[in-house]
């Protein structure tokens, strides 16, 4: 199969801003896929077919697949692999027959006005995912770049920021970058204020710690103080062994990522499938107790009774929804 569809890469400069290889597939093309923003990028009296992204977005992907073989260009902002539909498209297509052809992502022009070397920086994109994705990356001196999913990710961002105890960080958001009607809004987290802000914008946020915050690591052991606990708590050497040895029997010791999530600081422990070991559900208000849920797993007598153990040392919970006798 030749190669009949194109994704090519766009920035707010328009057409004037591709390479003559993108503009070849361009004017190639049969059909024209894109946003409504992209496709007013093209001439008024152009006549081709064009498709416009539809809700849901699978059902544009049927239409591009339905035209197989004809020529088809999608217009995608940016990087198409960056966070974009190119990623989605080569779910269902083979690259074989697919042509990208990237411009630069908002990571990359951000970076650039900012002068932040690219490797240093965490890249995320909260199109479709929950703010408290990013939460784990929170420690002083990490810097975030991130894709809003709209004007109001910023604020959300912020608000996140200050919960944390990173109120301090400076936030700027960039809009559409490359255009003449680039924006650019700095700001404090804690005092973040700023409304009338475009749909697409990417922030790019310097953490700093406030002065009373708990910085905890991601790796196993976090101090006693991330604890809600009475007094009675197994040793913090024991936990972090203990979730490490875990890890080396084909578990994922995710204590740091849920705790950091969650704002507690918990030791819990999460399958590579549904057999997992604990379930964990927790409230997502600071420090606040979780239920263990012990399911059928895959785990050895060991491994269930090591976990059971870490259950009776902890009494840190107000509910334990366990027998002894389903783990033993």
């Amino acid at each position: 199969m030749h190669k009949w569809l194109s994704v090519v890469g766009i920035g707010e400069d328009g057409l004037s801003g591709l390479s003559s290889i993108a503009l070849s597939l361009l004017d190639r093309s049969k059909i024209v896929v894109g946003g409504a923003r992209h496709l007013a990028m093209l001439p008024t009296d152009d006549t081709r077919e064009k498709l416009v992204w539809a809700s849901p977005l699978q059902t544009t992907v049927d239409s591009i697949i339905s035209r197989r073989p004809e020529a088809v260009c999608v217009l995608a902002s940016g990087d198409p692999m960056c966070h974009g539909i190119g990623v989605t498209l080569s779910r269902r297509i083979p690259i074989a027959e697919m042509t990208v052809i990237p411009a630069a992502s908002a990571f990359s022009l951000a970076c650039a006005r900012l002068g932040w070397p690219l490797a240093d920086v965490e890249t995320f994109s909260l199109t479709n995912r929950p703010i408290a994705s990013i939460a784990l990356s929170f420690s002083p001196g990490a810097r975030l770049l991130v894709l809003s999913a709209d004007r109001h990710t910023p604020g959300k961002v912020a608000e996140l920021l200050t919960q944390r105890g990173f109120g301090s960080s400076l936030m700027t958001v960039f809009e559409r970058m490359g255009s003449e009607a680039e924006r650019r809004i700095e700001g404090v987290a804690a005092a973040w204020n700023a409304t009338d802000l475009a749909d697409l914008n990417a922030i790019a946020i310097a953490v700093t710690a406030d002065r009373e915050t708990l910085i905890v690591s991601r790796t196993s052991g976090l101090p006693d103080a991330a604890y809600r606990h009475d007094g009675q708590l197994t040793k913090r050497e024991v936990r972090a062994v203990t979730l490490s040895a875990l890890a080396c029997c084909g578990m994922w010791a995710r204590a740091a990522v849920r705790s950091r999530l969650s704002g507690c600081g918990v030791i819990g422990v999460v399958g590579r499938s549904r057999s997992s070991a604990i379930q964990l559900d927790c409230n997502t208000s600071l420090k606040m107790p979780l239920i263990w849920v012990f399911r059928n797993s895959k785990l050895s007598r060991v491994q269930h009774r090591m976990l059971w153990q870490i259950c009776l040392n902890q009494m840190l919970f107000s509910s334990v929804a366990v027998s002894p006798q389903k783990v033993c």
